[in-house]
């Protein structure tokens, strides 16, 4: 199938989307397999990922990043997900907390943090998810109390990835208890790992291999009144749900890159494999099945670069956003769904890439807010937009 169109870009853009596609090919495909199967963390990959730049996409030229556009980091999102989808998935809460310190934080945390953010020397992961809480992040329960000089942090946090790995994570908190409505109580903390601050166990998974996701628990952590998020308690819940929309193009790029990866394997087997004397594309069933595929798969791109745009154009892009993760998460399940089809009992084996893309696509649908979150989102914005 071919490359997803860069003419939106400026050259230098292209040139980074150009990049990290050819080191997917050359780099990633050949060993994902091996790697995801083994459970292995792919450190030698993700060494690569930072010289190439890719932790400091949404970082501005001040601070040591690229700071390229939203379409542009979609577009490497893509590809990297076409590869292995765990690798997108180690650069895309790194990103949304990049941008977060980069449009909340104070002088000094964007001066402390970006810097290395942007070379990966410092790796950063969000804490927002609690064991029975899921998507309700105004019920959490993680408390943070003024404590001296800063704040004592108690509660746990669930599936968080990268968290052996990260430097810095952002903790969603409540820095108030009786705040009417809750979300003006809910604060971000920038934790760095401390006494307090345990990773106490690694999940167990459908897929999404080989990058970490956690059990974290604070228990008396210590955090230093700069490690407030912006200075100025109460802007949490905020913050984040505006991170949450680079958050959501992100995941819904990662689904257009494994949907895209299981459709053009499955249009090389369907031109390999005969069946009744003809290449099995000729037969209608598997045409049209491939046909469908292409077509989820261009829409999803589409609705995907879409609310890159309005997030570039600094509109308020909830609806856009989640919309394309809506959308594109949904396509990715049937498109991995209809590869195994196509593969038939190959479908079905270890020996090929179809069933690992199967196993990763569910991520997509629950992840970053449920879809059934997004279709939430996505009526009340409607409703806003165009009142009766």
């Amino acid at each position: 199938m071919a490359a997803p169109e860069l003419s939106d870009l400026d050259p230098a853009e292209r040139d980074i989307v150009t990049v990290v596609r050819d080191w997917v090919d050359q780099e990633v495909r050949p060993v994902a397999r091996d790697l995801e199967h083994a459970g292995a963390y792919p450190a030698d990959l993700i060494a690569a990922m930072k010289g190439l730049g890719v932790y400091g996409l949404v970082i501005p030229h001040d601070y040591g990043g690229s700071g390229v556009s939203t379409a542009c980091f979609a577009l490497v999102t893509e590809e990297l997900a076409r590869g292995w989808m765990s690798l997108a998935g180690a650069m895309g809460g790194h990103s949304v907390i990049a941008r977060l310190i980069e449009r909340f934080g104070t002088q000094e945390q964007r001066d402390s943090w970006l810097p290395r953010l942007a070379t990966g020397e410092v790796r950063a992961t969000m804490a927002l998810t609690e064991p029975g809480g899921g998507s309700d992040l105004q019920a959490i329960r993680t408390r943070a109390a003024r404590d001296g000089a800063g704040y004592r942090l108690d509660g746990t946090k669930t599936w968080i990835t990268n968290a052996r790995t990260a430097g810095v994570t952002a903790v969603l908190c409540k820095t108030g208890q009786d705040t009417v409505p809750p979300s003006r109580g809910i604060s971000i903390l920038l934790a760095e790992p401390g006494p307090g601050f345990t990773v106490s166990r690694d999940l167990p998974k459908l897929g999404y291999k080989g990058v970490e996701s956690c059990e974290l628990s604070f228990d008396g952590y210590h955090c230093p009144a700069g490690a407030l998020l912006g200075g100025t308690e109460g802007e949490g819940f905020r913050q984040m749900m505006d991170g949450l929309e680079l958050g959501r193009v992100q995941v819904a790029a990662r689904a257009v890159g494994v949907a895209r990866a299981a459709l053009e394997d499955s249009l090389r087997y369907a031109q390999q494999r005969e069946a009744f004397g003809q290449p099995i594309w000729r037969h209608q069933a598997v045409g049209h099945r491939l046909a469908d595929m292409a077509t989820q798969v261009a829409a999803a791109r589409l609705l995907t670069t879409r609310a890159a745009a309005a997030l570039d154009a600094g509109r308020r892009s909830d609806l856009e956003a989640g919309m394309a993760k809506l959308f594109a998460s949904e396509a990715c399940l049937a498109v991995t769904a209809d590869a195994v089809k196509v593969h038939g009992g190959y479908g079905y084996s270890a020996e090929f890439d179809i069933e690992r893309y199967y196993r990763d696509a569910p991520l997509m649908v629950v992840g970053e807010g449920t879809n059934d979150i997004q279709r939430n989102v996505i009526i009340r914005q409607l409703i806003d937009r165009y009142p009766a």
